[in-house]
């Protein structure tokens, strides 16, 4: 499927548009190709852009002064990322964005979403829509670290997105869950 299909198909799950909408919308996208281990966004960058991921899987992470690794998000195919306070405030990105394999993404800049939605109601309610989503599922995640335990987390994170224990590296999922590679592997023994 191409991109433009791929993107009719997400977006149209919400809202309605014509074709030619469509084909307005899709042309204000650029299209990327990363490599595995492919930085898309480093600390201390200017972020002008989010990216809604074709193939491939990427992940969103902050480390600490520690050097610990904290993984916000991992983007599979038709799941958004960026650095989201620095695309909304216009600051340099405080977390990192990169690929956990080879990836395609589409990316569009701030300018042209909010042009987009000025232009298109449809697209506007859209956005509106998968910002709100974005938001429910961080303050889900930031409840469930902070009232489940490992396992409960794990067993979660397995129920909503089993996929992921055969596309991420394990030490990657055990960064997600705030825990150890060797608990993680406890963790999916007792499964």
């Amino acid at each position: 499927m191409d991109k433009r299909e791929i993107l009719k198909q997400h977006v149209s799950r919400f809202v309605s548009l014509t074709e030619e909408e469509i084909d307005y919308f899709v042309s204000h996208f650029e299209e990327h190709s990363f490599r595995k281990g492919q930085m898309v966004i480093g600390e201390g960058d200017r972020v002008e852009r989010e990216y809604f991921v074709l193939t491939g899987c990427l992940k969103a992470f902050f480390i600490n002064d520690e050097v610990k690794m904290y993984i916000l998000q991992f983007a599979m195919p038709t799941w958004w990322t960026s650095d989201y306070i620095a695309l909304y405030n216009n600051t340099r990105a405080s977390i990192n964005v990169d690929c956990v394999t080879d990836a395609e993404v589409l990316s569009l800049s701030n300018t042209a979403r909010e042009k987009l939605c000025k232009e298109i109601h449809s697209i506007g309610h859209f956005f509106r829509w998968r910002t709100n989503r974005g938001y429910i599922a961080s303050q889900r995640r930031l409840l469930s670290l902070m009232n489940s335990d490992a396992k409960a987390r794990y067993e979660e994170l397995m129920q909503l997105y089993p996929q992921l224990y055969n596309i991420v590296p394990k030490h990657l999922i055990a960064a997600y869950l705030g825990v150890s590679r060797e608990t993680l592997s406890r963790l999916h023994k007792q499964k």
